[in-house]
């Protein structure tokens, strides 16, 4: 038997892949994820009191315009990372797409007022804690792109921990804006970043170990 011949019996009795099964499983996977992460929220942290009055305003579409650009664009970099041929990564440059609004509106919103207020724009009232809800609300998201990430084949593991942990950092943010009163760019570029970067650094030092296959 010759290699040809080897392949063609090894494949007769592969059944076809469904059309974009790799997202659909990555987002099932992220959405139980969320779910669970929605509810420690919820029971943890609590919504804020005026949510329905905060949706009003510009502020909290701002930082959900921010975190949920984020987090589709880590998700399609991790669906290309869960297959073996992710040697030619797309898309990678949009990451810093989301990031740039973000920086001009915080350097407007600078422009506008003394700069005696700048260090309370940028610290605001919980600097020290939020970084931190965010790592912790994306555990549970992380976890749900592993169990996804089970039934694929990722080669480049270190990198799509990264992106799986960059995923869940960003959609742990968006859940953590129901709870988060504060409003300025500055702050969400900052701290809500540092917790989004978190989550990717413990992605990426997790992926070379829990990806492997």
């Amino acid at each position: 038997m010759d290699t040809g011949d080897l392949i063609r019996r090894l494949s007769d009795d592969v059944p076809p892949v469904r059309r974009n099964a790799v997202g659909r499983r990555l987002a099932v996977g992220l959405l139980l994820g969320a779910l669970v992460s929605a509810v420690c929220a919820l029971l943890w942290l609590g919504i804020r009191p005026d949510l329905m009055l905060a949706m009003r305003g510009i502020s909290f579409w701002m930082k959900w315009g921010y975190t949920i650009s984020l987090t589709v664009i880590a998700f399609v970099l991790a669906v290309q990372l869960a297959r073996p041929d992710s040697n030619m990564l797309r898309w990678r440059w949009l990451l810093v797409v989301p990031v740039v609004p973000l920086a001009v509106m915080g350097a407007m919103e600078m422009s506008r007022v003394p700069t005696s207020h700048w260090l309370h724009m940028l610290l605001g009232h919980s600097w020290a804690s939020c970084p931190w809800h965010v790592l912790l609300l994306s555990i549970p998201i992380f976890v749900g792109l592993l169990w996804s990430f089970r039934r694929l084949a990722p080669t480049r593991l270190r990198a799509a921990g990264a992106a799986a942990g960059l995923a869940a950092g960003a959609f742990s943010a968006t859940i953590y804006c129901l709870h988060c009163p504060e409003v300025s760019a500055v702050f969400v570029l900052t701290w809500y970043s540092l917790g989004i970067l978190l989550a990717a650094g413990l992605g990426a030092l997790l992926g070379p170990r829990l990806l492997r296959w």
